[in-house]
């Protein structure tokens, strides 16, 4: 009898202890990449502040709005006096790659309830899709709920010491914190570029990018980026990626 109780403890444990596991190794995972947005949150953060809101309305910019990159730009925006259409265009934009990221997450989400999809969906950013892609990684909702909860506390912290340090010093625009933009999508990209037409996608994008902002081109970036696609996909077609050999 005491063997078979401490059997069904171990039971009813197990699952538990599972969720605490995969939870904990979302936020192992993810934990750099937290880290490494320092300066992008305190950017953020400080120009909602030079965008005109007050302290309530920046944080919960970072809180609710929760959009990194697209954050920077709509603020940068508001302040150029642009408007509402641009600005919603421009975002929608900026944003629509995450449709592709939920798309590559959905056999594993569709079967959560639809509060966890909803939460695993608000949380979804460019770094948890990084830390969730990896082969034989276990999707789960507790491993991307770790790892998303991780990165959106980072995020909100950094942004309150941007929103802080933007009353105290001024011209933090001046300092080049957007460089950490660039650097948190190199750690992103580079583990991810594992075939050829990765590697052609990422290089066209980049060439046309730079040649884009030489001209001065507006929506250079988002063109640049649909070539890289096109470029892409035509060297798939071209030399698909040969299956990986049965192991006997």
């Amino acid at each position: 009898m005491r063997h078979s109780s401490k059997n069904m403890i171990k039971r009813a444990n197990s699952p538990h202890l599972e969720h605490r596991t995969a939870f904990l190794k979302g936020v192992v995972d993810i934990l750099p990449l937290s880290i490494a947005v320092l300066p992008w949150g305190i950017l953020a953060g400080s120009m909602a502040i030079n965008a005109g809101l007050n302290f309530a309305q920046a944080f919960a910019m970072s809180a609710v709005f929760f959009a990194g990159a697209a954050q920077l730009v709509s603020l940068g925006l508001v302040m150029s006096n642009a408007s509402v259409f641009t600005i919603l265009i421009t975002i929608f934009c900026l944003t629509s790659q995450h449709l592709i990221y939920a798309l590559n997450f959905r056999q594993d989400i569709v079967k959560l309830p639809i509060h966890q999809r909803l939460m695993i969906g608000f949380l979804l950013t460019d770094e948890l899709f990084a830390v969730g892609i990896g082969e034989n990684k276990q999707r789960t909702f507790a491993y991307l709920f770790g790892a998303g909860l991780c990165f959106y506390l980072f995020w909100c912290l950094f942004s309150l010491l941007g929103i802080l340090l933007a009353k105290s010093i001024p011209s933090l625009d001046d300092l080049h914190l957007d460089f950490s933009i660039v650097a948190v999508f190199i750690l992103i990209i580079v583990p991810m570029i594992k075939n050829l037409a990765t590697l052609v996608g990422v290089l066209v994008t980049l060439i046309f990018a730079c040649i884009f902002k030489y001209l001065q081109f507006e929506g250079g970036l988002v063109l640049s980026g649909i070539l890289g696609m096109f470029a892409a996909m035509t060297v798939a077609k071209r030399h698909p990626p040969q299956a990986k050999e049965n192991q006997s």
